[in-house]
């Protein structure tokens, strides 16, 4: 059938209602996919019948009381040059309908009407509106290659690897090479909610955060928004908004609690240049999140230097030290962690730190740590304000060391024995099997991610290495074998099986389905039918 999974609609426009009424009824509409949605007499009601319907299609009588055809089409197709205009013109009328035809009108028809003749017409016509649909969805689906090709480079920037950009130099954002200041947002308590949410409600939470994120930053002219971690985003702002960078993070904050009733706190990076800086920017606005801790609300934090510890200008901070320990919780080494706990409990007795100082540095250490754990292996089973409240108590700083020392040792001995059950193999196998059960939905990479436990970056990069796929290529060879399946064993149509596999779009699924076998889904049916009738 003509109109299988197409939809279209058209308007009929005459002041001969004979004409209307055979164009209603010889034409079949239905075999073409287009459905006629209202007919007018003049001009003026074919505009009301445009506004109201919006149609793909208008067929109107070039010669009617006061607005005239080539008239109405020039109205019609300055709202919208992509619609169809067909011009119906009697005989005597052919200079009107060629100055249609330079007005861009599609094509014309001489009356009397031949009713075939108009089908094979509108038959192109729908074809022409087709070619216009692939044509947007390829657009469409190149801007989120690029915005997504983007997100994946800044992660990558982020997250330390400066290698060059290499076949992603093309996406490189030129306006990074002016003044920007970072925005980490995050969800307050993100791991309590993540327990009490579902993985359905999880994906929805998240998806309605960074839609309010996205929504907001168009005001301010942002530069990029995306989300990094679970529970967190990154905005960009250009630097002519730093003056007023609190006072953005308390509307941004006040924006996400009004429309999802959820809490989060923002931290606010130094002024920075170049896509080389994004790691530091990042760094930045990731410390000044930890005063959240000293907070008993959400907030905004701006990042400053460390020049001095609790107001004391000659104790500085000890940056080594806490890159040594960061290191050695990536690579899960008890021994080198115990040896840098060793190492800082000298560091502040020889700078003489006083508690109030010591402590909030401990703290401060503890809350990178924690992060660092929770950002890179699976989720730890202790409560970090129940780790703070236990350094509070201690009452030396040999007592607060010891703390730390065996609270870290059992939570790196347990992601060691985790990491052994769950290595990369293991984890890939596991995203491939939600991906077997879910292919059919609107699945995201985000997601994927999620299940795996893993950043988006760090799950592209293991993805791809253990499968030897992309994450894009593996989902449309798993709906493809799906679909073929179902082409070789059942009936059901093919706009029907579009959707069952993933495509809302059935003309979509059909060029993706002939570029991964070289045959349409019809054709791959037929083949198949006949290798099984030979059999």
């Amino acid at each position: 059938m003509e109109g299988s999974g197409r939809h279209y609609t058209a308007i009929l426009v005459d002041d001969e209602p004979i004409i209307l009424r055979s164009l209603k009824a010889a034409i079949p509409w239905e075999e073409l996919g287009i459905e006629v949605a209202g007919e007018a007499k003049n001009g003026e009601g074919a505009l009301d019948l445009v506004r109201e319907h919006a149609p793909d299609i208008i067929i109107s009588d070039i010669r009617m009381p006061g607005m005239d055809g080539i008239t109405l089409m020039k109205e019609v197709l300055t709202g919208n040059p992509g619609r169809i205009f067909i011009v119906i013109s009697g005989y005597g009328e052919f200079e009107y309908a060629r100055e249609a035809l330079r007005q861009g009108a599609f094509d014309y028809l001489l009356k009397p009407i031949d009713h075939d003749e108009l089908t094979e017409m509108l038959k192109r016509a729908a074809a022409r509106l087709d070619a216009q649909r692939a044509d947007d969805r390829l657009l469409h689906s190149v801007q989120v290659l690029s915005v997504m090709a983007r997100e994946r480079m800044y992660a990558e920037w982020i997250e330390g690897n400066d290698r060059p950009c290499g076949p992603l130099a093309w996406l490189e954002s030129h306006e990074l090479d002016e003044d920007y200041f970072m925005a980490v947002v995050q969800l307050d308590h993100y791991h309590q909610l993540s327990e009490r949410w579902s993985m359905a409600e999880k994906r929805l939470w998240l998806f309605a955060v960074r839609n309010i994120l996205e929504e907001w930053s168009q005001q301010y002219g942002c530069l990029a928004v995306f989300p990094f971690h679970s529970g967190e985003w990154i905005v960009l702002f250009p630097d002519a908004l730093q003056p007023r960078k609190i006072t953005l993070g308390h509307d941004l904050i006040d924006r996400i609690r009004t429309y999802s009733k959820l809490k989060c706190s923002v931290g606010l990076s130094r002024t920075t240049r170049g896509i080389h800086q994004l790691s530091r920017a990042y760094d930045g606005a990731a410390r000044a999140l930890y005063q959240r801790f000293y907070s008993e609300q959400e907030g905004v934090f701006a990042d400053t230097e460390h020049e001095d510890i609790a107001g004391h200008p000659d104790l500085k901070y000890p940056k080594h030290l806490e890159s040594q320990l960061l290191d050695a919780i990536r690579t899960l080494d008890t021994g080198r962690l115990n040896a840098c706990w060793d190492e800082l409990k000298g560091y502040l007795e020889e700078q003489a730190y006083p508690k109030e100082g010591a402590e909030r540095l401990l703290i401060e250490l503890t809350i990178v740590l924690c992060r660092q754990l929770e950002q890179g292996n699976p989720p730890m089973d202790w409560r970090l304000d129940g780790l703070i409240h236990e350094l509070h108590d201690q009452g030396s700083l040999h007592d607060a060391i010891a703390l730390l020392k065996e609270a870290f040792a059992v939570q790196l001995a347990d992601h060691l024995k985790s990491q052994h059950r769950e290595d990369g193999p293991t984890v890939v196998e596991k995203a491939k099997q939600y991906i077997s059960n879910h292919y059919h939905q609107d699945l995201s990479i985000e997601e994927v991610a999620e299940v795996a436990d893993l950043s988006i970056s760090h799950f592209c990069t293991l993805f791809k290495q253990v499968s030897g796929y992309t994450f894009l290529e593996y989902l449309t060879e798993c709906r493809m074998d799906k679909a073929k399946y179902m082409l070789s064993h059942t009936s059901v149509k093919v706009y029907q099986i579009a959707p069952l596999v993933g495509y809302q779009d059935p003309k979509y699924f059909t060029q993706v389905f002939k570029k991964a076998t070289g045959q349409t889904p019809t054709e791959y049916r037929e083949s198949h039918a006949a290798i099984s009738g030979k059999n």
